[in-house]
């Protein structure tokens, strides 16, 4: 069994996964950038190496750098966490080629599902639903575009095959925009991901966002950890997330829930994974697999009594590990507040030095951060700096609950989207459920 894990991450995730490797006995390294010395996590780890400047480009996102940071402190596996490197098929073959586990799915699996065109090709084969459009490569001839685009009907959605973030995307009304929509969002691609493969769909106009948790060995035992409702967004970035989610047709649930479990078993998946998907008048939509942690995994947590982190860890370790269903007990409701540094009203990002703090506390309430008094927030990187989750019985009571956890929280000389939480908690349509994607950047900033 391996006995050292390389966390090849920062902030809130890397101290989530050091805290899990400490419940499994396991020793950790803690690899950091020059703009990153304070970081909570550093202090608790076993050995520390750093790896590059500040920018990422040349420490989380630079390869041998971490690859030589593993082979120096004798590592024998590696912990992703979620964006930088966790969802790149490359850096994971390059893990196994170099003798390291990578603690997620195979390189290969990471490039299929990584690459939305064959994502939706396999979802297909296990009858999971997708948005009408066109599977394959946009041609190169305009007029043959502007068929197909008609044929799927206005409105449509470009995509970029190997896009996530909220990036790589864009709506067309009408015809006359579409070739130099097309342009754009293939330069953004490059820029942005390497890769200017695009496709397009029907643009579903004002879904939910459902997502659903699935934890798979990889021998052919896959269970589900239910859905969450991530439709509080702004840009195509979750603002806060929910579990499970709420007025859902309970037929067309089952069917979905059981063909997310084939696909997993079908491409031999191993770890966690998350299947994201848009709702709309009962239907379910899929839109990509995720194959890392999610942001949002705690609300998932909090509903079951599962482990998300260790069963990464357990599943890639060999560790003794039962997935069974029926062991899966869904308790109450769960809401996650996204607290970034930025302005609560333009969202500009807002670094600088905490100069006091104070997380909330209480009954069913959890705080997931790296921050402190004295903490200089960095401003190279996300900007999320906490995540505050609270459980109860009902939704209702959870709302309560969160908004009683944001009264108590305070983070003094930077601005954070604390009060957008507050407001956001206190909004007719959110409190009743009647919020889809386009919410929040439309009705809800127009008030």
């Amino acid at each position: 069994m391996s006995k050292k894990i390389l966390i090849a991450n920062r902030g809130e995730i890397a101290l989530r996964a050091l805290r899990a490797c400490k419940e499994l006995d396991l020793k950790t390294v803690a690899i950091y950038s020059s703009g990153d010395k304070e970081l909570k996590h550093l202090r608790l780890a076993d050995e520390t190496v750093c790896i590059g400047p500040a920018n990422p480009l040349e420490s989380y996102l630079n390869i041998p750098s971490i690859l030589s940071a593993a082979e120096l402190t004798q590592a024998d596996a590696i912990y992703p966490g979620y964006g930088f490197l966790a969802e790149d098929a490359d850096f994971a073959e390059r893990c196994e080629a170099s003798g390291f586990i990578f603690i997620g799915p195979s390189s290969t699996v990471v490039r299929q599902m990584g690459d939305k065109i064959t994502a939706k090709e396999l979802a297909e084969k296990s009858s999971i639903p997708t948005v009408p459009g066109y599977k394959g490569k946009i041609p190169q001839d305009e007029t043959e575009v502007k068929k197909i685009a008609s044929k799927i009907g206005y409105p449509i959605i470009i995509k970029a095959s190997a896009g996530g973030g909220g990036r790589g995307m864009r709506v067309v009304t009408q015809e006359d925009e579409l070739i130099s929509s097309i342009q754009l969002t293939q330069q953004e691609a490059k820029n942005a991901f390497g890769n200017d493969t695009l496709y397009f769909e029907k643009f579903i106009k004002n879904p939910r966002h459902i997502e659903i948790q699935i934890v798979a060995d990889g021998n052919g035992n896959a269970i589900h950890l239910g859905t969450r409702d991530c439709s509080m967004q702004r840009r195509h970035q979750k603002i806060i997330e929910e579990a499970p989610a709420l007025n859902i047709n309970a037929e067309s649930l089952d069917k979905i829930l059981k063909a997310c479990l084939d696909l997993c078993i079908d491409i031999e998946y191993s770890g966690v994974g998350t299947l994201e998907f848009l709702y709309e008048e009962n239907e379910f939509y899929f839109i990509e697999m995720n194959t890392r942690i999610q942001v949002e995994h705690p609300v998932s947590e909090m509903i079951t009594g599962f482990d998300i982190v260790k069963a990464q860890l357990k599943i890639a370790l060999g560790m003794n590990m039962t997935l069974d269903q029926k062991e899966i007990v869904f308790r109450g409701h769960a809401i996650e507040c996204r607290i970034n540094a930025e302005d609560p009203e333009t969202f500009i990002p807002s670094p600088g030095t905490i100069e006091k703090m104070h997380p909330p506390g209480g009954f069913g309430v959890r705080f997931d951060s790296h921050i402190y008094s004295g903490y200089v927030v960095p401003p190279y990187y996300d900007s999320m700096i906490a995540k505050i989750i609270t459980t109860a019985n009902t939704r209702e009571s959870c709302i309560k609950r969160m908004l009683s956890a944001l009264d108590e929280f305070f983070a003094i000389g930077i601005k954070t989207n604390h009060s957008l939480h507050q407001k956001l908690l206190q909004d007719q349509t959110f409190c009743e459920n009647k919020h889809d994607i386009n919410y929040l950047e439309g009705a809800f900033l127009k008030k």
